[in-house]
């Protein structure tokens, strides 16, 4: 039987999850409010929280510098475009392994998962050389695919877990009424893992936007995402704290937009056939 949660232990728990929060939070906070100063109120000791002069200067350098829309729009098609194909192939691979398994299945999986442990400098070179000689050095189509083999594996794994709490029962019933391979993972799956699907997705585009390891190697200034937009204000000379933190408030802004407007869909996927 689950025991009675106490008020105490319930202001306990809220006080703590807000402390969490505010402390993961702090940083981004932090960056917001250094982009509003100036490079001296940025670097100053002991450091301004809200006692400085706000300057909307940083953004209108930072946009005279850099063509900030540009860097965006490369983000969105790289993003949405590798998470969309990674979708169109882990969808049937993961429905594959949920209701067809083989005796290798597992080990499978488990292979998937390893590939996320090798250091991405361990293969830089024999990829880059691959993307010179086939001219996709430079081009969103090479980071769709980079981004795409990134992600396959987390992508494939929590849709496999999304597809294990559905009923093989109901797909069952529908092969009796006929429905072939493609009907039933079109009408019958995938209208039932909707939010796991959604959450898959929305987790993969965060991923793919926050890369900075691919798109700073294989890229130079055509397909350059947003993650090359911050990289840029850091330079031999030293770092302007003030501009490069205004750079990474612009670049971080759409995507917690977007993961506000969707944490409900997020957390009810992320839970998804959790209580039975």
């Amino acid at each position: 039987m689950a025991r009675a949660v106490t008020p105490r232990r319930k202001a306990i728990n809220t006080a703590l999850a807000w402390g969490i929060g505010i402390l993961i939070f702090f940083p981004i906070l932090w960056t917001i409010l250094t982009s509003f100063k100036t490079e001296a109120q940025a670097i100053a000791d002991p450091p301004l929280f809200l006692n400085f002069d706000w300057t909307l200067e940083n953004y209108v350098t930072v946009q005279e510098r850099s063509n900030y829309f540009r860097h965006f729009w490369n983000s969105v098609v790289i993003s949405v475009g590798s998470t969309l194909i990674g979708l169109l192939i882990a969808v049937p691979a993961a429905w594959a392994m949920a209701f067809v398994p083989g005796r290798r299945t597992k080990d499978v999986l488990m292979w998937m998962l390893s590939t996320k442990m090798l250091p991405p400098v361990g293969v830089l070179v024999p990829i880059y050389l691959i993307f010179r000689d086939t001219g996709l050095l430079d081009s969103r189509i090479g980071l769709v695919i980079v981004l795409t083999l990134i992600n396959l594996p987390i992508i494939v794994w929590m849709l496999y877990t999304y597809f294990r709490e559905i009923p093989g029962e109901i797909l069952e019933a529908a092969r009796m009424d006929g429905a072939g391979l493609r009907s039933e993972i079109l009408y019958v799956l995938t209208p039932m893992a909707v939010p796991g699907i959604a959450s898959t997705l929305l987790l993969n585009i965060i991923l793919a936007w926050n890369e900075a390891f691919w798109t700073l190697n294989l890229t130079a200034a055509n397909a350059a995402p947003l993650t090359a937009f911050i990289a840029s204000y850091s330079s031999p000379e030293g770092l302007f704290y003030a501009k490069l933190s205004a750079a990474s408030t612009m670049a971080i802004a759409p995507i917690l937009i977007m993961g506000w407007f969707s944490q409900k869909q997020l957390v009810r996927g992320l839970t998804f056939g959790a209580v039975k």
